[in-house]
Protein backbone atom coordinates (compact mmCIF):
# COMPACT_ATOMS: atom_id res chain seq x y z
CA UNK A 1 0.00 0.00 0.00
CA UNK A 2 1.15 3.66 -1.11
CA UNK A 3 1.07 6.26 1.68
CA UNK A 4 2.20 9.55 1.27
CA UNK A 5 3.62 11.49 4.17
CA UNK A 6 3.35 15.70 4.08
CA UNK A 7 7.08 16.49 5.21
CA UNK A 8 6.58 18.71 8.65
CA UNK A 9 9.02 21.29 7.41
CA UNK A 10 6.89 24.02 5.80
CA UNK A 11 8.05 26.92 3.64
CA UNK A 12 8.45 30.31 5.46
CA UNK A 13 5.15 31.38 4.42
CA UNK A 14 3.17 28.43 5.39
CA UNK A 15 4.62 28.38 9.08
CA UNK A 16 1.23 28.84 11.80
CA UNK A 17 3.97 29.42 14.87
CA UNK A 18 5.94 32.43 14.90
CA UNK A 19 7.16 34.79 17.62
CA UNK A 20 4.56 37.19 17.53
CA UNK A 21 1.62 34.71 17.70
CA UNK A 22 -0.49 33.66 20.69
CA UNK A 23 0.41 30.71 22.37
CA UNK A 24 -2.29 28.98 21.48
CA UNK A 25 -1.48 29.09 17.91
CA UNK A 26 1.94 28.34 18.91
CA UNK A 27 1.10 24.94 20.87
CA UNK A 28 -0.82 23.68 17.34
CA UNK A 29 2.07 22.35 16.06
CA UNK A 30 1.78 21.40 12.35
CA UNK A 31 1.19 17.32 12.38
CA UNK A 32 2.82 15.59 9.41
CA UNK A 33 -0.13 14.12 7.53
CA UNK A 34 -0.70 10.45 6.26
CA UNK A 35 -3.04 10.06 2.99
CA UNK A 36 -4.24 6.64 2.19
CA UNK A 37 -7.40 4.85 3.08
CA UNK A 38 -6.00 3.38 6.11
CA UNK A 39 -4.99 6.84 7.58
CA UNK A 40 -8.02 8.48 6.57
CA UNK A 41 -11.33 9.46 8.70
CA UNK A 42 -9.81 6.91 11.62
CA UNK A 43 -11.83 7.14 15.10
CA UNK A 44 -9.79 4.24 16.65
CA UNK A 45 -9.93 4.86 20.55
CA UNK A 46 -12.76 7.11 20.13
CA UNK A 47 -16.03 6.91 22.16
CA UNK A 48 -19.40 8.01 20.76
CA UNK A 49 -22.50 8.92 22.35
CA UNK A 50 -25.27 8.56 19.53
CA UNK A 51 -28.84 9.53 20.95
CA UNK A 52 -31.46 8.26 18.37
CA UNK A 53 -29.49 5.56 17.49
CA UNK A 54 -32.47 2.91 16.39
CA UNK A 55 -34.85 2.60 12.90
CA UNK A 56 -38.44 3.08 13.01
CA UNK A 57 -38.34 -0.10 10.45
CA UNK A 58 -36.43 -2.21 8.55
CA UNK A 59 -33.80 -0.57 6.77
CA UNK A 60 -31.33 2.38 7.74
CA UNK A 61 -31.95 5.57 9.26
CA UNK A 62 -29.99 8.05 10.08
CA UNK A 63 -28.90 7.11 13.41
CA UNK A 64 -28.49 3.74 12.65
CA UNK A 65 -26.31 3.97 9.69
CA UNK A 66 -24.26 6.45 11.72
CA UNK A 67 -23.61 4.39 14.69
CA UNK A 68 -22.91 1.46 12.52
CA UNK A 69 -20.39 3.62 10.27
CA UNK A 70 -18.76 5.23 13.16
CA UNK A 71 -17.96 1.27 14.40
CA UNK A 72 -16.34 0.74 11.00
CA UNK A 73 -14.18 3.44 11.23
CA UNK A 74 -13.29 2.04 14.53
CA UNK A 75 -15.02 4.01 17.07
CA UNK A 76 -16.78 2.28 20.14
CA UNK A 77 -20.25 3.38 20.26
CA UNK A 78 -22.72 4.02 23.50
CA UNK A 79 -26.03 3.79 22.18
CA UNK A 80 -29.43 5.40 22.87
CA UNK A 81 -32.80 5.41 21.82
CA UNK A 82 -36.24 6.04 23.61
CA UNK A 83 -37.50 2.24 22.11
CA UNK A 84 -34.55 -0.04 23.61
CA UNK A 85 -35.68 -3.01 20.84
CA UNK A 86 -34.43 -0.47 18.01
CA UNK A 87 -30.94 0.24 19.80
CA UNK A 88 -30.31 -3.11 20.40
CA UNK A 89 -31.03 -4.06 16.68
CA UNK A 90 -28.28 -1.41 15.64
CA UNK A 91 -26.03 -2.94 18.25
CA UNK A 92 -26.76 -6.22 17.37
CA UNK A 93 -25.36 -5.29 13.47
CA UNK A 94 -21.69 -3.62 15.44
CA UNK A 95 -21.49 -6.69 17.36
CA UNK A 96 -21.73 -8.96 14.04
CA UNK A 97 -19.28 -6.64 12.53
CA UNK A 98 -16.68 -7.22 15.21
CA UNK A 99 -17.37 -3.87 17.23
CA UNK A 100 -18.03 -2.65 20.56
CA UNK A 101 -21.23 -1.14 21.41
CA UNK A 102 -23.54 -0.70 24.57
CA UNK A 103 -26.81 0.11 25.08
CA UNK A 104 -28.97 2.01 27.09
CA UNK A 105 -32.82 2.66 26.79
CA UNK A 106 -33.33 6.92 27.10
CA UNK A 107 -35.98 9.80 26.73
CA UNK A 108 -33.53 12.17 26.03
CA UNK A 109 -36.18 14.92 26.71
CA UNK A 110 -36.08 13.86 30.44
CA UNK A 111 -33.00 15.67 32.22
CA UNK A 112 -32.69 12.74 34.64
CA UNK A 113 -32.72 9.66 32.27
CA UNK A 114 -29.79 11.58 30.14
CA UNK A 115 -27.83 12.47 33.28
CA UNK A 116 -28.40 8.51 34.03
CA UNK A 117 -27.15 7.54 30.15
CA UNK A 118 -24.34 10.02 30.44
CA UNK A 119 -22.68 8.61 33.39
CA UNK A 120 -23.50 4.67 32.04
CA UNK A 121 -21.19 5.86 29.21
CA UNK A 122 -18.78 7.15 31.35
CA UNK A 123 -18.90 4.42 33.34
CA UNK A 124 -18.46 2.39 30.87
CA UNK A 125 -16.02 3.66 28.47
CA UNK A 126 -14.14 6.47 30.54
CA UNK A 127 -14.40 9.16 28.67
CA UNK A 128 -16.75 10.55 25.68
CA UNK A 129 -15.20 12.04 22.61
CA UNK A 130 -18.47 12.46 20.03
CA UNK A 131 -21.67 13.37 20.72
CA UNK A 132 -24.18 12.29 18.00
CA UNK A 133 -28.09 14.04 18.58
CA UNK A 134 -30.27 12.55 16.49
CA UNK A 135 -33.67 12.63 17.92
CA UNK A 136 -36.52 14.07 15.75
CA UNK A 137 -39.18 13.85 14.01
CA UNK A 138 -42.15 15.86 12.23
CA UNK A 139 -46.08 17.08 12.89
CA UNK A 140 -47.90 18.39 10.24
CA UNK A 141 -49.54 22.29 11.12
CA UNK A 142 -49.38 25.67 10.99
CA UNK A 143 -49.49 27.76 13.98
CA UNK A 144 -53.45 27.95 13.71
CA UNK A 145 -54.41 24.33 13.23
CA UNK A 146 -51.74 22.73 15.21
CA UNK A 147 -52.25 22.36 19.36
CA UNK A 148 -49.95 23.65 21.66
CA UNK A 149 -49.03 20.43 22.92
CA UNK A 150 -48.20 19.17 19.77
CA UNK A 151 -45.90 22.29 19.39
CA UNK A 152 -44.36 22.09 22.80
CA UNK A 153 -43.75 17.99 22.03
CA UNK A 154 -41.69 18.78 18.55
CA UNK A 155 -39.78 21.81 20.13
CA UNK A 156 -38.70 19.11 23.09
CA UNK A 157 -38.21 16.42 20.87
CA UNK A 158 -36.56 18.19 17.62
CA UNK A 159 -34.50 20.40 19.98
CA UNK A 160 -34.61 19.93 23.90
CA UNK A 161 -32.90 16.69 22.97
CA UNK A 162 -29.85 18.15 22.07
CA UNK A 163 -29.60 20.65 24.10
CA UNK A 164 -29.80 17.60 26.99
CA UNK A 165 -27.03 16.09 25.22
CA UNK A 166 -25.02 18.45 25.12
CA UNK A 167 -26.15 19.88 29.03
CA UNK A 168 -24.63 16.51 30.32
CA UNK A 169 -22.15 15.50 27.38
CA UNK A 170 -20.01 19.04 27.54
CA UNK A 171 -18.91 18.77 30.87
CA UNK A 172 -17.31 15.10 30.29
CA UNK A 173 -15.71 16.64 27.12
CA UNK A 174 -14.55 19.54 28.62
CA UNK A 175 -12.40 17.74 31.37
CA UNK A 176 -11.05 15.63 28.47
CA UNK A 177 -10.19 19.30 26.63
CA UNK A 178 -11.48 17.47 23.83
CA UNK A 179 -14.72 16.56 21.78
CA UNK A 180 -17.06 17.22 18.94
CA UNK A 181 -20.93 17.44 18.39
CA UNK A 182 -22.70 16.61 15.89
CA UNK A 183 -26.26 18.04 15.44
CA UNK A 184 -28.49 16.25 13.18
CA UNK A 185 -30.99 19.23 11.64
CA UNK A 186 -33.03 19.25 8.46
CA UNK A 187 -33.20 21.58 5.22
CA UNK A 188 -37.14 21.82 6.43
CA UNK A 189 -35.44 24.20 8.90
CA UNK A 190 -34.63 26.86 6.06
CA UNK A 191 -36.06 26.95 3.03
CA UNK A 192 -37.87 23.76 2.15
CA UNK A 193 -41.20 22.87 2.77
CA UNK A 194 -42.40 18.77 1.33
CA UNK A 195 -45.28 18.54 -1.12
CA UNK A 196 -46.25 21.80 -0.13
CA UNK A 197 -46.43 20.26 3.86
CA UNK A 198 -46.18 22.43 6.26
CA UNK A 199 -44.79 21.43 9.88
CA UNK A 200 -44.18 25.27 11.82
CA UNK A 201 -43.24 23.11 14.51
CA UNK A 202 -40.82 21.03 13.12
CA UNK A 203 -38.97 23.69 11.19
CA UNK A 204 -38.83 26.05 14.09
CA UNK A 205 -36.73 23.79 16.08
CA UNK A 206 -34.36 22.24 13.62
CA UNK A 207 -33.72 26.27 12.21
CA UNK A 208 -33.42 26.42 15.91
CA UNK A 209 -30.66 23.76 16.04
CA UNK A 210 -28.42 25.03 13.85
CA UNK A 211 -28.22 28.70 15.44
CA UNK A 212 -28.00 26.25 18.85
CA UNK A 213 -24.83 24.44 17.04
CA UNK A 214 -23.49 27.66 16.34
CA UNK A 215 -23.38 29.29 19.66
CA UNK A 216 -22.51 25.96 21.48
CA UNK A 217 -19.74 26.01 19.25
CA UNK A 218 -18.55 29.38 19.69
CA UNK A 219 -18.82 28.88 23.37
CA UNK A 220 -16.41 25.99 23.77
CA UNK A 221 -14.21 26.90 20.92
CA UNK A 222 -11.35 27.45 22.85
CA UNK A 223 -12.15 24.37 25.26
CA UNK A 224 -10.39 21.54 22.76
CA UNK A 225 -14.80 21.09 21.74
CA UNK A 226 -16.14 21.36 18.31
CA UNK A 227 -19.72 21.31 16.84
CA UNK A 228 -21.34 21.66 13.96
CA UNK A 229 -24.90 20.60 12.20
CA UNK A 230 -25.29 18.14 9.20
CA UNK A 231 -28.21 19.62 7.21
CA UNK A 232 -30.34 16.71 5.95
CA UNK A 233 -32.07 16.78 2.81
CA UNK A 234 -35.18 14.56 1.08
CA UNK A 235 -33.92 11.10 1.88
CA UNK A 236 -35.20 7.61 1.87
CA UNK A 237 -35.41 6.65 5.34
CA UNK A 238 -37.36 4.08 7.01
CA UNK A 239 -39.40 6.82 8.18
CA UNK A 240 -41.03 7.46 4.62
CA UNK A 241 -42.38 4.00 4.56
CA UNK A 242 -43.18 3.79 8.48
CA UNK A 243 -44.75 7.49 8.65
CA UNK A 244 -45.06 10.28 5.95
CA UNK A 245 -47.31 7.70 3.45
CA UNK A 246 -49.68 7.98 6.70
CA UNK A 247 -49.21 11.55 7.11
CA UNK A 248 -49.38 12.54 4.17
CA UNK A 249 -52.34 10.29 3.12
CA UNK A 250 -50.74 9.18 -0.22
CA UNK A 251 -51.83 5.34 -1.30
CA UNK A 252 -48.58 3.70 -1.49
CA UNK A 253 -45.06 4.11 -0.79
CA UNK A 254 -44.16 4.31 -4.48
CA UNK A 255 -45.95 7.11 -5.34
CA UNK A 256 -44.60 8.87 -2.50
CA UNK A 257 -41.06 7.93 -3.05
CA UNK A 258 -41.32 8.72 -6.61
CA UNK A 259 -42.47 11.98 -6.01
CA UNK A 260 -39.24 12.61 -3.56
CA UNK A 261 -36.86 11.39 -5.83
CA UNK A 262 -38.25 13.90 -8.47
CA UNK A 263 -38.02 16.56 -6.23
CA UNK A 264 -34.30 16.42 -5.58
CA UNK A 265 -31.62 18.36 -8.18
CA UNK A 266 -29.40 15.17 -8.00
CA UNK A 267 -32.28 13.47 -9.29
CA UNK A 268 -32.51 10.93 -6.50
CA UNK A 269 -33.01 10.88 -2.28
CA UNK A 270 -29.53 10.63 -0.34
CA UNK A 271 -30.21 7.53 2.25
CA UNK A 272 -29.02 7.17 6.24
CA UNK A 273 -25.75 6.43 4.99
CA UNK A 274 -25.08 9.77 2.98
CA UNK A 275 -25.79 11.23 6.46
CA UNK A 276 -23.57 8.72 8.14
CA UNK A 277 -20.78 9.56 5.47
CA UNK A 278 -21.14 13.63 6.57
CA UNK A 279 -21.38 12.57 10.48
CA UNK A 280 -17.93 10.45 10.45
CA UNK A 281 -15.63 12.85 8.24
CA UNK A 282 -16.89 15.65 10.75
CA UNK A 283 -16.07 13.65 13.92
CA UNK A 284 -12.71 12.82 12.36
CA UNK A 285 -9.21 14.73 12.79
CA UNK A 286 -9.81 15.44 9.22
CA UNK A 287 -12.26 18.05 10.02
CA UNK A 288 -10.15 19.71 12.92
CA UNK A 289 -10.40 22.75 11.64
CA UNK A 290 -14.17 23.33 11.22
CA UNK A 291 -16.41 24.34 13.89
CA UNK A 292 -19.72 26.26 13.83
CA UNK A 293 -20.82 25.32 10.10
CA UNK A 294 -24.04 23.85 8.90
CA UNK A 295 -23.11 21.07 6.43
CA UNK A 296 -26.02 20.27 3.69
CA UNK A 297 -26.75 16.69 2.87
CA UNK A 298 -29.35 17.17 0.48
CA UNK A 299 -28.74 16.49 -3.20
CA UNK A 300 -28.80 20.56 -4.65
CA UNK A 301 -32.05 21.23 -2.72
CA UNK A 302 -30.78 24.31 -0.82
CA UNK A 303 -28.89 25.75 -3.87
CA UNK A 304 -31.37 25.09 -6.09
CA UNK A 305 -33.52 27.44 -3.78
CA UNK A 306 -31.44 29.91 -2.78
Amino acid sequence: MLRNVVSAKLPSNLMLASSTEPNAVKSAAIQPLITGSSAMLDLKGKIAFVAGAGSVGPGWGNGKATAVLLARQGAQIFTTDIKEAAARETAGVIKEEGGVCAVHACNMTNADEVRAAVDACVKRFGRIDILINNCGGSAAGDPVSMTEEVWDAQLDLNLKTAFMGCKFVLPVMEKQKAGVIINISSIAGFRHQVAGRVNVAYSTAKAGLAAFSRSTAMAYVKKGIRCNTVIVGTMHTPLVEERLVKQLGIGDAATLIAQRHAAVPIGFMGTGWDTANAVVFLASEEARYITGIELPVDGGISAGRV
